[in-house]
Parts: C-alpha cells; sequence; structure tokens
C-alpha cells in the first residue's frame, strides 16, 4: 500500500522526477558545470526536487533553485491561452506492451473536463494489424500535431496549435459546423450534441486549456491538460494509469517521464523502435508509441470488469480479434 501511494504521488509531480524539465541547468535556471558536478547550492526552501543533469546523473536539489517549487491553479485568459508554455515543446509517448485497458486514462480524463459518460477524449482500442498478427489494446488521444490539419479549416480560428506543440479548441469561438471533424484523418474530436447538464461556477472564468464546462454544439477534445502543465504535473491520463503506459515530457529537453521512469525520449525512441501513427499523412504528431513487443498482460485481460455496452463495443470494432477467440 505504502508503495502504492508513492507511485500515485510521483505522478502528481511528473517535473519534479527529473522533467525539470530535463536539468534545470539546460533551463538556464543554474550553471551547467555546477549541475554536472552534482554541487548546487540549497536556498533553504526545504523542498527538494531530483533533476536529470545534462551528463545523465539524477541529482536532489532545492525546488525553488529550478522553479518547481509547488503552484497553484492560476486562470489562463483565452488570449493567453494561445501563446502556450514558453520554451516547451510536448510529446507524449504511450507504451503498447503495457496497456491492458484498465481505462483510468478515460475515466481521469472525464472527471477532470466534467464530460459525459458517451463523450472520451482518450479512447482504448482493441487493435490487429492483420488477420495473422496479435491484437493488441490501443490508447489513442488527440495527437497535437504540428501540421493540424484541424486548425486549417476551422473557418473561424476556434482551433489552433501553440509555440508548445499543444492543440487548443476555444468553444466560445467555435461555431458547431464540424469541419476540424472531418479534417482530423485521427477521428480525435467528439461533438457535444447536448448540454452535458454540469453546474458551472459562477465565480469561475473560461479558459481553452481547461474547456469546462463542455458546451452544447461544440466541439471537444484531449488537451493534454495545459492546467497541470503549468503547476509541473502530469496530464491526467499519464496520472491516472496504472500501468505506467503513457510518458509525457519535453522534446526540446529530450525527458519524458510516466511518474515513476524518467527517461530520455531519444534513448526511447531509438532502444524501443517508437514511431508515430499514420506518420505517412504528414501531419507530424506529437504522440508517439512503442511497440506492443514482449506484452505483459494477454490481451483478454482487458475485458476484465467492462460494463456489458462498452463489451460489446470491442466485439464490433473493426480492429479486432476475431470471433471465435473472442473471451
Amino acid at each position: 500500500m505504502a508503495k502504492k501511494k508513492e507511485r500515485e504521488s510521483s505522478r502528481r509531480n511528473f517535473l519534479k522526477l527529473g522533467l525539470g524539465l530535463g536539468a534545470a541547468s539546460v533551463a538556464g535556471v543554474m550553471s551547467e558545470k555546477l549541475m554536472d558536478a552534482g554541487e548546487v547550492p540549497s536556498n533553504g526552501s526545504g523542498e527538494k526536487v531530483k533533476v536529470l543533469t545534462t551528463n545523465g546523473k539524477l541529482i536532489e536539489i532545492d525546488a525553488e533553485q529550478v522553479g518547481l517549487a509547488k503552484k497553484k491553479d492560476v486562470y489562463i485568459s483565452r488570449e493567453e491561452a494561445r501563446k502556450g508554455i514558453p520554451n516547451r515543446k510536448f510529446v507524449m509517448v504511450i507504451d503498447l506492451a503495457k496497456c491492458k485497458n484498465a481505462r483510468k486514462c478515460i475515466e481521469a480524463c472525464q472527471e477532470g473536463h466534467q464530460l459525459p459518460k458517451e463523450h472520451e477524449w482518450m479512447k482504448v482500442y482493441l487493435m490487429q494489424d492483420s488477420a495473422d498478427a496479435a491484437p493488441y489494446w490501443f490508447p489513442k488521444p488527440c495527437f497535437h500535431c504540428d501540421n493540424p490539419l484541424c486548425a486549417s479549416v476551422c473557418p473561424v480560428g476556434a482551433t489552433y496549435k501553440r509555440s508548445d506543440g499543444i492543440v487548443l479548441v476555444d468553444t466560445e469561438r467555435c461555431i458547431g459546423c464540424k469541419f476540424c471533424m472531418t479534417g482530423c484523418p485521427y477521428s480525435a474530436r467528439v461533438f457535444h450534441w447536448k448540454d452535458p447538464e454540469v453546474k458551472a461556477d459562477p465565480d469561475s472564468q473560461y479558459s481553452p486549456e481547461m474547456n469546462i464546462p463542455p458546451k452544447e454544439g461544440t466541439v471537444g477534445k484531449c488537451v493534454f491538460c495545459p492546467d497541470k502543465l503549468r503547476k509541473g504535473e502530469l496530464p491526467r491520463c499519464a496520472e491516472a494509469c496504472p500501468m505506467g503506459v503513457i510518458y509525457f515530457g519535453d522534446i526540446i529537453e529530450d525527458v519524458v517521464t510516466n511518474g515513476t521512469e524518467t527517461v530520455r525520449f531519444s534513448d526511447l525512441m531509438r532502444e524501443r523502435a517508437g514511431y508515430r501513427y499514420l506518420e505517412n499523412l504528414g501531419t507530424e504528431p506529437s504522440v508517439y508509441y512503442l511497440p506492443p513487443v514482449a506484452r505483459l498482460f494477454p490481451v483478454e485481460r482487458g475485458y476484465d470488469g467492462l460494463e456489458s455496452d462498452i463489451k460489446e463495443r470491442y466485439n464490433n470494432e473493426p480492429f479486432v480479434i476475431s470471433k471465435e477467440n473472442k473471451p
């Protein structure tokens, strides 16, 4: 139990596990020589964090030295939300070998963004590459493309890409034309057909970074949880995954973490043969996958505890295990 609590706590503070983002020296907060030598003076704040230095060492320093002291929620205006977080280029890596369709990523996303049950910004598909290949579970968020077709077809500029790589939808500007839905080759968007019946806080101010509550007649999607990123925390899906399937980080710093393991992005791609889904489309997605090699779980485990309607959904998917072999 103690280890479980420790693991969950670590996922809530991904920057504190070494994503700093990367080494504080790379961010220009303190000298590279001090970081590489592991000789960083403390300013006496008392809160310690672990950071990965430029030469691969994991050291402990004062949180204030790298600006990672715990931050409170800060309102980000619609105008500010278009700019992005400075000097960051966020990236997600999904390890298909670890996924067992626990669906905690979906539940955390829905709760955090006040989505009705039938609206899933994060989806998990049952995939099978060919009739002779083994099936596997495939989590699919928005891919936050560097060349987002959704943004290029939006007639009112409601969908836009920021400097940090995140693609957002301003539902205050969205007119519900669905052009972005037809433009997205990954089917990553959800149309809000009805009022979600969520009581909004009368004192709250709308920000595209959260997009809550959902607005009837507009389009929503995965947002990479920039409200969490601003506090040095993992996106909700990565934080909630019990198997550490989802790594998240900064491609500029070349570091990603799933909350318990912090690694260099480039090493992970090279050593695990990382790839991008439908990369031939030229969209340049910011989500990468690690092949489902040496999987930790048989695919049948993904049916455990599923509600009947969700299980039936998998029975009807096009990329699914053959009917003869279904549990």
